[in-house]
């Protein structure tokens, strides 16, 4: 493994939840045990400081701390990405810099949710080059849901090619399928340069699919890292109706924790089950999960695994 981030990345970057105490603190012997699970399940790359890692609840210094701890566990194992959207080119700057000097791989950045024409955006990712230089690879998020920014094909072909340093796509437009067609056929024309591109729609809820339009692997958040492993295993291994088939073994349980309101404390309680975080808190303001919540997972969960045996 090679925690160098390119072009030519493949396979799963988890995107990490971030381990609190009962009390709201930073709670880091989970975040070790995490980091084990995650690279334990054959994850290719971590994904930290993104929207469900809870990073807007956390301050400056609880960020480097949590980033500093996640590297020293990896320890160069995998290329690790943080997410550096910001408020403003000064602390994206800031923050990048500071993440990229402690040993992260690479950023991600979204485009500011202020953003309203095509020729915005691109005058703002030629902003983010200038911000981040030409030496911090760079990850491309579009992700309209949560950023409120539509980017069309065109729009990210004109990012892409004004941007040297960028090697990585997040594409989470939903489903978006004809726009992944459309960005892998670019590059393999030749008429833009080759970037990975990982997905990340929803937990994967489009993983096969997105595999056979050319994607690279996925970038998601699941209680269960190892149904994406295995999908594109798969997938890469050329047989797709198995990669089908553990897929549709995950399904139910993905569909329920991509919940808009509950999901991330659904896949918090999850990870807490499997041991492999000591609380499901996640900081206030934040959902809790009823009786019948926890219920439902429960009943999933035993689902999943009967089929799991059933197909293996």
């Amino acid at each position: 493994m090679s925690n160098v981030l390119n072009a030519d990345a493949k396979g799963v970057f988890v995107i990490a939840v971030t381990p609190f105490t009962e009390s709201g603190e930073l709670d880091l012997a989970s975040t070790d045990r995490m980091v084990d699970f995650y690279l334990e399940s054959r994850a290719t790359g971590l994904t930290i400081l993104g929207i469900l890692g809870e990073a807007t609840k956390l301050t400056a210094e609880e960020s480097r701390t949590f980033v500093k701890r996640v590297l020293a566990r990896v320890a160069g194992r995998v290329p690790v990405i943080v997410g550096a959207s910001a408020a403003g080119f000064a602390p994206m700057r800031e923050l990048s810099t500071s993440v990229m000097d402690l040993g992260a791989s690479g950023v991600m950045v979204a485009p500011a949710p202020t953003l309203r024409t095509d020729d915005q955006i691109v005058a703002y990712f030629d902003m983010v080059n200038t911000t981040l230089g030409a030496d911090c690879p760079w990850v491309l998020q579009d992700h309209p849901v949560s950023t409120g920014v539509q980017m069309s094909t065109s729009v990210v072909l004109r990012v892409l090619k004004n941007s040297p340093a960028c090697v990585m796509l997040k594409h989470e437009d939903s489903p978006g399928l004809a726009k992944l067609s459309a960005l892998r056929a670019a590059s393999d024309k030749g008429d833009l340069k080759r970037v990975s591109i990982l997905t990340g729609n929803g937990g994967g809820l489009f993983l096969p699919e997105e595999l056979t339009r050319g994607a690279d692997g996925a970038m998601t958040g699941f209680a269960y890292p190892e149904m994406m492993v295995d999908v594109c295993h798969a997938h890469a291994s050329g047989d797709i109706e198995k990669a089908h088939d553990i897929f549709d073994a995950y399904l139910p349980l993905a569909r329920y924790e991509q919940q808009s309101n509950i999901g991330l404390a659904v896949r918090k309680y999850l990870m807490a089950q499997r041991g492999v975080i000591a609380s499901a808190a996640l900081r206030k303001p934040g959902p809790k999960l009823s009786e019948a919540d926890i219920a439902d997972i429960d009943r999933l969960v035993r689902r999943q695994t009967r089929r799991l045996q059933e197909i293996q």
